[in-house]
């Protein structure tokens, strides 16, 4: 991930987090690259990558390990003595998740734990023991899983509900600041070596006065500009006019168009 810039700042909070062997809770406007930083980590600096998407429904335990006792049930029902002898041991039918296969990996890996924010306000807290200790147990096979290597673990937050007090005090904080021009500049140029400064200034002209539009609900962000970017180029659109083109791909819905326009 050439075209990812690592700024003085978040370079010295995963410095920091490695130094203490805590978590790196990262938060941020969306698009401002808080889930792409494990990604990457895990490239640059050679490790296995694992990733857990946070979902409203989700449960702690799903990251340690999944007891699929659905499998198990389909398989008892075939007489075979390959399928019997399986079904008999339930180590057969535990799947470990992200957290739990980072933890059996022999050697450092980084963990991704994405938008924390969306579980339930209990999740983290039913995470703290795991986190802090580096270990589990699974009761089905009377386990005691301990991490070979500490994993870095990044974990990411777009402020949807606030954390426990408890499960902050054991992370490294970091704050992404929305890039200001010069660090866009940056962003751009990595993504596109060879566009043309002048046509850059006037696209990013455009860009930060929209953002600057304080009635909007969701302000563009640095994904959106580089996609628009994208296809401003691929389509040879001129930015001549005060006419913002292929719009859509800056503003995500119809409400702050409407304010864009007016």
């Amino acid at each position: 991930m050439a075209d990812y810039i690592l700024s003085e700042d978040l370079k010295e909070a995963v410095q920091v987090a490695e130094i203490t062997k805590r978590p790196l809770l990262l938060k941020g406007e969306p698009g401002t690259g808080k889930t792409l930083l494990a990604s990457f980590l895990a490239e640059t600096k050679n490790l296995p990558f694992y990733r857990w998407h946070i979902k409203s429904t989700s449960l702690a335990k799903e990251g340690l390990y999944f007891y699929d006792a659905v499998s198990r049930l389909n398989d008892s029902r075939f007489p075979e003595e390959e399928a019997m002898n399986r079904v008999r041991d339930v180590k057969n039918y535990i799947r470990l998740g992200a957290l739990g296969e980072a933890f059996l990996h022999p050697k450092k890996s980084v963990v991704l734990i994405d938008e924390i924010d969306k579980a339930d306000i209990e999740f983290p807290n039913d995470l703290l023991l795991e986190l802090d200790k580096m270990e589990f147990f699974i009761p089905e096979t009377k386990e005691h899983i301990v991490a070979k290597e500490r994993p870095i673990v990044i974990i990411t937050s777009n402020n949807e509900k606030e954390l426990p007090d408890a499960f902050l005090r054991r992370c490294i904080f970091h704050y992404i600041e929305f890039p200001k021009r010069e660090s866009m500049k940056e962003i751009i140029k990595a993504h596109y070596p060879s566009i043309e400064t002048e046509f850059m200034e006037k696209a990013l002209a455009m860009f930060y006065s929209i953002r600057k539009i304080e009635s909007l609900r969701k302000k563009p962000s640095t994904s959106e500009l580089l996609d628009w970017i994208q296809v401003l180029l691929i389509s040879g659109e001129s930015l001549e006019s005060n006419k913002i083109p292929f719009a859509g791909t800056l503003f995500k819905s119809e409400d702050d168009y409407r304010v864009y326009l007016n």
